[in-house]
């Protein structure tokens, strides 16, 4: 039997990726563990957690996240070039996970990031997997960008947004990706709890910003957090725009980038009804993450051949 090297590319796309714990656990339920893992944005988070032993630790967080144990996690700053500066998303990091040198790791890895003075794709492959982890997730105009050796780096999303490319560098001969927004550009969604969810944020960014910004100015947090969030379920804010400018830039880039290079099993997840901000609903994404495996298995089969539920690796 041919033995494979299994590449899974992890791809962005902020509050979805908790998909990406859903396809990895029902991969190893089926006896399919990859032997090189690159993630971009959200993906690089998911993908660190599973290749440090941490993803069981990272879903236990994720399934129990409230807007307000979000909203701890931001701090506001307006400097830097981001609106968040995102140190204390550094801490979290840190707390959830030890860090770890990627070139120790059992399993390559790659985090997927763009320098920002050139446009250039950056791979992380050496080095601190909580940096690397940071620099990838770093969404322009939102999170400051982060500062690596020469670069100027922010959301790997950018410029690769499901990264087949580094796992095929790393070695993959079979690689698996997972897509996150394959459902959601040129389609109205209408998303349960909309509304109440929109106001929950906005309540829970409002109180984190009184708390953020100095003495004098925290009268002026109840004027920040709308042109943030948007004053009404169907009034745009900052983050409305640009998240779904980038959603649509990285839907185009994934296109093309597929086409000239594509997966083996490309896995789509069904997740339009979830919005790009929407963390607390990590149940209903892992699920999504489930069936998206469950529906590609025989393509999985077929592509893979028998398959062993003999693990390669075991992760957490």
């Amino acid at each position: 039997m041919t033995v494979h090297r299994i590449g899974l590319a992890l791809g962005s796309g902020s509050a979805r990726g908790w998909a990406h714990i859903g396809v990895i656990k029902a991969l190893a339920a089926h006896g399919i563990h990859p032997h090189i893992v690159c993630g971009s944005s959200i993906g690089a988070l998911v993908g660190a957690a599973y290749v440090t032993g941490k993803l069981d630790d990272l879903e236990s967080w994720a399934r129990k996240i409230t807007w307000r144990k979000m909203a701890r996690l931001l701090d506001f700053k307006f400097a830097n070039g981001g609106v968040i500066e995102g140190d204390r998303m550094m801490r979290f990091l840190r707390d959830l996970q030890d860090d770890a040198l990627i070139e120790s790791l059992d399993t390559p890895f790659a985090a997927v990031a763009a320098d920002l003075a050139t446009g250039h794709e950056v791979w992380l492959r050496e080095g601190s997997i909580i940096d690397a982890v940071r620099a990838s997730m770093a969404l322009p105009g939102i999170f400051s960008p982060v500062a690596l050796e020469d670069w100027r780096l922010a959301d790997g999303g950018l410029v690769n947004p499901v990264p087949v490319a580094p796992c095929r560098a790393l070695g993959a001969d079979l690689i698996i990706a997972v897509n996150l927004n394959g459902d959601l550009v040129g389609r109205r969604v209408h998303r349960r709890n909309g509304g109440r969810s929109r106001r929950s944020l906005r309540a829970a960014i409002l109180e984190r910003v009184a708390k953020d910004l100095p003495n004098g100015l925290r009268n002026t947090a109840g004027m920040i957090a709308p042109q943030l969030l948007g004053a009404g379920t169907h009034t745009l804010g900052y983050f409305d725009v640009i998240f779904g400018a980038i959603n649509v830039m990285q839907d185009r880039i994934t296109r093309n980038r597929m086409a000239a290079d594509p997966p083996d099993v490309m896995l789509s997840p069904g997740l339009r009804q979830i919005g790009l901000l929407e963390f607390n609903r990590a149940e209903e994404a892992i699920e999504e993450g489930h069936a998206a495996v469950d529906q590609m298995l025989p393509v999985l089969k077929d592509v893979l051949g028998p398959i062993r539920r003999k693990a390669h690796h075991r992760h957490g």
